[in-house]
């Protein structure tokens, strides 16, 4: 019993570790012995899972929009948590363990009884809500969003309390017994909130995915998009004091940590099972770790289909061709050269598996494109930098200039006429002129919810798809508009070489083509249970290749 995908939620408690998978699962292990005892599932992604004080249930969030409560150890189904519109990040028991909070995508924050009745919803934020604590003696909560906001709330009454403004997107959050909060944001930062008041310590060079606290120990973990974790030990209300750090290895995953009881660090992995960090020899236990067989990236060049995912293993035709070391999310063409980069911030020749380039945080998408008659590849960051570089033949690309358009990650990228458009994880959108790099327009709040992907289509100008399941068409004559038949978040997309059709695929695993002429949805099929990743054009074929997370690339013929 492994896991066939990422770990993107941990917990610890006693002779107890569970694991949050992206494959759905959430699984409960022996952490004396790495064995795996027992699994529950979800109908989408598991984002989260945590123990109940006295380690006899367990609590697992997901992309069904659900919490579902687990008995341990058996893993049987106690109850169903509903309610909310959007994907559910985190749930966590009160203290006494008689209450669940939960938060998620919808901006929402709920309080159940441990048998799934709502007690209260809490609004406020204006952005996704990301993370939440209790307070020691569970008469509060606090939560932190993407609108920058800490807020800590009354669960009794339900009302906010108090909202720190950090001013940045802020991922994680904890409250120690003392009321003090720590929050890590998209500065890399941790915010150490005592009464209202926010002081900061400069902890990562990346955005911080997670904070972990062990109020025993005393002891609290961060993990960042720099690639590293630190160890801090709390010396006091509101002092910090790095006791260690670490470089993760390529299939640390910087989104979750537990700490062990005996001072051990658990995290989760890109697949299988979680990985151990010994605090006292500084030294990390992969032991069982394999990389998942997710596809997340998919493209045809000349008659050769490249495609890359979870294991850094870039195949064409199906055939592995070199070993990257870490997760890639992307392939971009250039040249008679492949592109491919992700996790480690890293670029590849996709051929070779050479590096040439490093960035300081994740590379998420790419594309190739002609300016002043020489070959360019703009790539986007976590971060959100837009890094260019200009090619030549042979050569290692030269970066030539960095743009810094947006603070969130870059999620898609595209060119046309001229054009270098992106989208971003902030819902915003921007145009760049190529021939100076100025900013020709920008649109703050592009789509109701993360934008993750964009392409060029032709004439009718850009197209792109998120979260909040609409096509939108930036063209000459205006926006448009096309709510999707997609059930769940789009992730990707792509336009055939006429520009007549654009082909778009969901996190739920479905497939919908839309008729760039008669301007409507044509086609929706599913041809698999996993999220669908990344979408290319062949055009030898005449047909689109979709590449999946459960390693899969499907085909849908035009």
């Amino acid at each position: 019993m492994r896991h066939r995908a990422p770990i993107a939620g941990i917990a610890a408690h006693g002779g107890f570790i569970a694991t949050a998978g992206y494959d759905n699962r959430v699984i409960l292990w022996d952490a004396g012995t790495r064995r795996a005892l027992a699994r529950g599932s979800h109908d989408h992604l598991v984002n989260d899972c945590a123990f109940s004080t006295d380690g006899c249930w367990l609590v697992s969030s997901s992309s069904d929009y659900s919490a579902r409560v687990w008995a341990v150890p058996s893993m049987r189904l106690h109850a169903v948590l509903g309610g909310h519109r959007d994907d559910v990040d985190m749930a966590a028991f009160s203290p006494d363990d008689r209450h669940i909070a939960t938060c998620a995508l919808d901006r929402c924050v709920r309080v159940f009884d441990r048998d799934g009745r709502c007690l209260h919803e809490m609004r406020g934020h204006t952005g996704n809500v990301l993370s939440l604590a209790w307070s020691a003696n569970g008469n509060e909560l606090v939560t932190s969003s993407v609108d920058g906001t800490v807020r800590l709330w009354n669960v009794e009454s339900g009302q906010c309390v108090r909202s720190t403004d950090l001013g940045v997107r802020t991922d994680s959050v904890e409250i120690d017994a003392d009321g003090v909060v720590y929050a890590g944001d998209d500065r890399g930062r941790i915010a150490i909130v005592d009464a209202g008041r926010a002081t900061f310590v400069d902890a990562h060079h990346a955005g911080i995915k997670k904070i972990a606290l062990d109020a025993r120990s005393k002891v609290l973990v961060s993990l960042s998009y720099d690639r590293s974790m630190a160890v801090w030990r709390i010396g006091g209300p509101g002092r910090l004091e790095v006791s260690n750090r670490s470089v993760l290895p390529e299939l640390v995953w910087a989104r979750a940590a537990a700490v062990l009881d005996d001072g051990r660090i658990a995290t989760g992995t890109f697949g299988s099972t979680y990985a151990l960090f010994d605090t006292q020899a500084s030294s990390w236990d992969l032991e069982g770790v394999v990389a998942g067989v997710a596809v997340n990236a998919v493209l045809k060049v000349d008659a050769r289909v490249y495609s890359v995912g979870d294991a850094g293993v870039v195949s064409i035709d199906h055939q592995p061709t070199a070993e990257t070391g870490s997760l890639c999310n992307f392939l971009v063409s250039a040249g008679g050269r492949v592109f491919t980069g992700g996790q480690m911030g890293r670029l590849f020749d996709a051929d070779s598996g050479a590096v040439v380039h490093e960035h300081h945080s994740p590379l998420n998408c790419g594309v190739a494109f002609h300016r002043h008659g020489a070959l360019h590849l703009a790539i986007g960051s976590y971060t959100g930098e837009i890094l260019v570089f200009r090619l030549g033949v042979g050569a290692t690309p030269s970066l030539l200039t960095v743009l810094q358009p947006y603070e969130n990650a870059v999620k898609g990228l595209s060119c046309g006429d001229g054009l270098l458009f992106s989208v971003c994880a902030s819902t915003d959108i921007a145009w760049h002129r190529l021939e100076d790099w100025s900013l020709a327009a920008r649109v703050d709040k592009a789509h109701e919810r993360i934008a993750n992907a964009c392409c060029a289509i032709g004439p009718h100008g850009f197209a792109s798809v998120g979260r909040d399941r609409a096509l939108r068409i930036w063209g000459p004559e205006g926006i448009e508009t096309h709510p999707s038949p997609h059930l769940h978040s789009v992730k990707c997309l792509a336009a055939d070489d006429e520009h007549r059709s654009v082909l778009t695929g969901s996190y739920g695993g479905t497939l919908a083509l839309f008729d760039l002429v008669e301007k409507r949805w044509t086609e929706l099929h599913r041809p698999t249970d996993a999220g669908v990743s990344s979408i290319a054009w062949d055009g030898g074929a005449r047909r689109f290749l979709a590449a999946s997370y459960d390693g899969g690339i499907y085909t849908v013929q035009r």
